[in-house]
This record gives structure tokens, sequence and C-alpha cells, in this order.
């Protein structure tokens, strides 16, 4: 791959050249409290001069940042090379048919954050097929006839998600680390990386086959898809190897060990590497420097790269990455943009010689504009106090992005409105104090209302009035025992609270499935409850795991209870309406000694299925009898 540089192009995206100039100085510690002015200049993305400066830079500001036991000093233990996944809505609305061969029939999807930005998940279905992926295979079930029709060896390590467009599926792999222990210093030595993410597109028109395979490096963030085409988020950090010193007690001596190690590797370390395998043919190259903008401020230990692959090639190519200098770690997106949050916990103090207070919790944030199968556009960055819980802490609504943060230290918690100015998200209104003492659980936007979930031992439930993005207002609250972790709309005025009861100290007792009425924004009520004690859900975290199916009023919760005798796996199904009744409790076949985990709920025409590791199960939508077994093993 060519190393062109193109010089003061930002992204491919429009910056002015006037930005284009090398930061002197990059600040390791930032002020206390910055100014406004100095926050938005330190968010503005800018290229680096050559791939020369972009080296020297990153390396200089590894150095500020690295700890004595590497890139993330808490963990108390060398930095080894690796790859992980992070995991991390108003689907399951009845769809209409699609296109193709078969009848289609009504179905849900996948339990997203907004419509139009469809999320990777462990099964997609069009109402025809349903396509899984599940310990390292990809399985094809006709619905009409509840048969396989379908399998695939991914012959892939590490956590699997799959899309859906057409009779194409895109496999996301967040890769694994293969047991190996870099053994060597870098000096004169190719570094040895560790397997790392992968994209495989698969076409189903028949037997399902891999036609093209994209390997990256680094982790998995996130991805979302739009029409056809998805947009995939890795984040990489330097292929740096730092020594272990098992003896070396001193930390002082331990972090001059690490930026030793720093300045020894070589360039080659920095840029993230891809390999695209179509058939018999293999193409690889690096990140292009010119690709790859800067704010003012970062730790250089992380660069996140946004690929763009459209379902309808033949072939996904290298995904003509945008990339940043940053540690974004949460994803959110709708029909139209991109955002990118990165948390800034390297900021934190966590090493020798560095005041604690002198370093804020704040998130930093990038919007990218979409359009059809074009890499995303840069638009706009800012920055918020505090720390995300999650994406649905962010909303994009009426041209304005609305923000639910915690900060740790002063524990406070606020919802903030912003709005473009340029190239800049700017504050336009703040409604701050909420919980005071807590933190956030959870949070949900819907329209211009908001609702936030603060905890330590009640669980207030906060109306927000968001109407006017420069007054955002607190409109009324709810103080009930347990916490809600997830916040479902269910229809209008109506809200689900997945999460725990506790007790008066604030002692987790099971799982909790509270039924809102929000329709007085002063008076927020719990109409009725569900509690199983001894319980937790995936819901809980994970909001792929819970189905609403409006047109029976169902909702469906995976759940886990423990006890003295073991543990043990069912879906509860509810039903809902003015109160919660269980209607049923959905197993599967135990396959060995203990029940399998159900992890994902659909409804396809009159069946409802659920998925575990073990197989899939399809019952009959309204006496929940069961149907059809379609264990994992063939």
């Amino acid at each position: 791959m060519s190393r062109r540089l193109m010089l003061c192009t930002v992204l491919a995206l429009t910056v002015p050249l006037a930005g284009c100039t090398s930061d002197p100085d990059p600040r390791p510690v930032p002020p206390a409290v910055p100014p406004a002015t100095t926050a938005a200049a330190a968010m503005r993305l800018v290229a680096f001069d050559s791939c020369e400066q972009l080296i020297a830079d990153l390396r200089k500001a590894a150095k500020a940042s690295v700890g004595p036991y590497g890139f993330g000093g808490d963990m108390g233990y060398p930095e080894v090379l690796s790859s992980g996944a992070r995991t991390i809505a108003d689907s399951a609305a009845a769809k209409g048919a699609v296109p193709g061969a078969g009848a289609p029939q009504t179905y849900s999807g996948t339990n997203v954050h907004e419509q139009g930005a469809d999320e990777p998940d462990l099964v997609k279905t069009d109402g025809r097929r349903i396509v899984t992926v599940s310990q390292g295979h990809l399985r094809v079930v006709d619905a009409a006839t509840r048969r396989e029709t379908g399998r695939l060896d991914l012959d892939t390590p590490g956590q699997v998600q799959l899309l859906l467009a057409g009779d194409r599926a895109l496999v996301l792999v967040s890769g694994g680390y293969l047991g190996r222990r870099l053994a060597e210093k870098w000096a004169g030595v190719a570094p040895v990386r560790p397997e790392g993410p992968q994209v495989l597109l698969v076409d189903l028109s028949g037997a399902p086959k891999i036609v093209s395979r994209y390997r990256g490096e680094g982790n998995l963030v996130d991805a979302r898809m739009t029409g056809s085409t998805a947009r995939i988020v890795l984040r990489t950090t330097p292929q740096i190897m730092f020594p272990d010193a098992p003896n070396v007690s001193d930390e002082k001596k331990r972090l001059a060990v690490n930026r030793a190690a720093i300045d020894r590797a070589p360039a080659s370390a920095w840029l993230p590497g891809w390999k695209v395998t179509d058939g018999t043919q293999t193409t690889e190259g690096n990140v292009d420097c010119g690709r790859v903008s800067r704010p003012t401020d970062y730790s250089g230990g992380s660069l996140v790269s946004i690929m763009t692959f459209d379902l309808t090639r033949p072939a996904l190519g290298s995904g003509d990455p945008v990339t940043i200098v940053a540690d974004g770690d949460t994803v959110y997106g709708t029909a139209d943009s991109l955002y990118l949050a990165s948390d800034q916990r390297w900021r934190l103090d966590r090493f020798p010689g560095r005041a604690p207070k002198a370093v804020r919790e704040q998130t930093d944030l990038y919007k990218f504009t979409i359009q059809g199968n074009q890499p995303p556009v840069y638009r706009a960055a800012g920055v918020v106090p505090g720390f995300l819980i999650n994406q649905y802490a962010l909303s994009e609504w009426d041209g304005h992005l609305r923000v639910a943060t915690t900060d740790g230290r002063t524990e406070r918690s606020a919802v903030r409105v912003l709005a473009e100015q340029g190239d800049r998200l700017v504050q336009t209104g703040v409604v701050d104090g909420l919980g005071k003492g807590e933190r956030i659980y959870s949070v949900r936007f819907i329209g211009d209302r908001g609702y936030v979930v603060t905890f330590k031992q009640t669980d207030p439930l906060y109306s927000l009035d968001l109407s006017n993005p420069a007054r955002p207002a607190v409109t009324g609250e709810l103080k009930i025992t347990g916490y809600s972790a997830h916040l479902q709309p269910i229809g209008e005025d109506r809200l689900i609270g997945i999460g725990q009861e506790a007790d008066a100290q604030g002692r987790r007792q099971g799982t909790q499935v509270s039924l809102f009425d929000v329709s007085d924004p002063a008076n927020p009520k719990r109409l009725a409850q569900y509690h199983l004690p001894e319980a937790f859900s995936d819901a809980e975290y994970d909001p792929h795991a819970l189905l609403w199916w409006p047109a029976t009023n169902l909702l469906v919760v995976p759940v886990t209870t423990w006890g003295r005798t073991g543990s043990d796996s069912a879906a509860l199904a509810l039903r809902v309406t003015d109160g919660i009744a269980l209607a049923d409790q959905i197993t599967q076949p135990e396959t060995a000694a203990y029940p399998p985990m159900i992890q994902r709920s659909l409804v396809v025409g009159n069946a409802l299925w659920t998925l575990s590791e073990a197989g899939m199960q399809a019952s009959d939508l309204s006496t929940m009898d069961r149907l059809t077994w379609l264990p994992s093993t063939s």
C-alpha cells in the first residue's frame, strides 16, 4: 500500500488548512478545569504534517501517558498484546415482508437504540430465514419449515456477531489471543501479532460460503449498518513489548524501562495493518499516515479506525479506514450520523508524580455524517465533563445531541444538550445535580423527553423536559427501591425497566421488571412490578437480549437464578398491559448437567424462537408449547 501523504487532509474531511499545524507541546497532564476555549481547541481534529511527525508525536505522547505496567497502569501486570471484544430501542415491532424466494412472515428485529442503524448481534432474521452465529459456526434455518438449511465453520477465535442484508451476512469476529507471549525485545526483531479481529463476507444465496475475509488488528469496538453498508470501528494499541520486570518493585524504574521500550519501537508499531483475502488473492497494507488525524491532547496509546464495507459488493477491500488518535470506546449511530465517544480515562492519575486532583473526568465526542456506501465524513467535536454509562447516554434529536454523564469524583450526574457551531459541538443547555452522591444506571431519550435512573441505595427515576435546548429541566422524580439498568419504551407514555430489586441499604435482591407510566411529566408512576428473587438477566447490560412484541403485549426476558441447589436458566414470557403477568417460563432441553442459558429470543410468524449455545427452540407464540428443537451439534 502506498504511504502517500495527503498533507493537511483530515480523514478526507473538511478541516481548514489553518488548523494543519503541529502541536509543539502535547500536554501529558491537562489543567484541572480547562476553560471552554481550551477544550474546544483540544477537540479540533487536524492532520499530521508528515509520517515522521506522526510517529514522533505519538511516541512523545505515549511516553507521557504510559504507566509502570504499560498502557492502563492499574492492571497490575505487564502489558501483553491481545485482542478482545467490547460488547457493546425500539425494534421488536413487527416488520414487513422482504423480497426474495419463499413467503416471508412478520418478524422481530434486533432490539437496537435507533431505527435505521442496525447493530450486530448473535442472530438475525428477514422473515424467511434465521441466521445465527455460535461456537464458531454460522447456521441458517428456514423459518417456514423450521429446519436447518446451511452450516458454515467460521474457523475463528473470539466472540462472533453478525449483520444481515439480503443474501449477504457480515460476520464480525472480535479476535483472540492465541496464547503466545512475546519473548524477545524489539531490537532487530519483527513483532509477533496476536490474532486480531476479522470481518467475513458470507454469501447466503446457496450453501453459505465465505467470499471475502478482512483481518485487522486490535479490538472490535462496535459497528452500525445503514441499508447495506456497515461501518466497523476498531481500536488498536501500539505493538510494543513492555519487558517483564518481576524483580523491579520501584515504579519509577519500571516507568523508565517502559519509556525506553517506546523509544525502541519501530514506526511500523504505530500504524494498524490489515489483510484482505478474496478467493485465492490476498492484499495487505497499513493505514495511511495521511488518513490519521488528532486532537490537541491525546494519550498516544490508542488509535480508532472506522472501516466502511458495502455488503452488495463482491469483495470487502481495505474498508477505506478513517483513523483518529483517540481512545474511543462507545459508538452511537443514527440513520445519517455516527458518533464516537472517548472517555479519556488515560488522564486519570495512576502513576507516581502526578497530582490526583489535577485531572478531571471528561468524555470527548466526535460526530461524523454518513451517506450511502461512502466513508464517514467528520463534522464536529466536543467535550463534556464525566463519563458515559453506554450508548444510550447519547441521543440525537432535532439537530441537537443530548448527553448524560456521571462525574465519579464529584458524584454528580447531568444531562447536557449540544449543538453544532462550525466544527465544534457546543453546549446550549444543561440540567445538573441529578442523584447527588449516586451514579447513572440507565438513560433513555424519547423525542423531547428524557429519563435517567441513578442509584446508590434507592432508585430515583428522573423525568426531563428537553424541548428547549437552552433550558433542559427536571419535571418529575420517582423514588423506589432497586434500580433499572435498561429502560425500554413499549408504547405511548409507557416504559419498562429491567434491573435489580434492592433493600433499603442498596443490597441487590434479584431481577426486577418495572412498568412505568410517564404520561404526566411531573409525576412518573410505577404501575406494576415483577420480582424474581436471586436472579439476574443479561438484558440488564445487553438490550439485545430483550424482546418486546407489541402485537401480543409480550415481553421476553432471559434470566438465570441461583440458590443452594445450583443455578437455573429460563426466558420469562411476560404479558404487559396495565400490569405485568407471567405467561410462562420457557426452557430448553438439558444437553449437559445444567440447563442451557437462553441468550436471545425473536418472533417469526406464529413462533417464538429462543437461542442458546446449546441450540434453537421454536415455541408456539400463543401457548408457548415447544414446536421444534434444533441442537447446535449436528
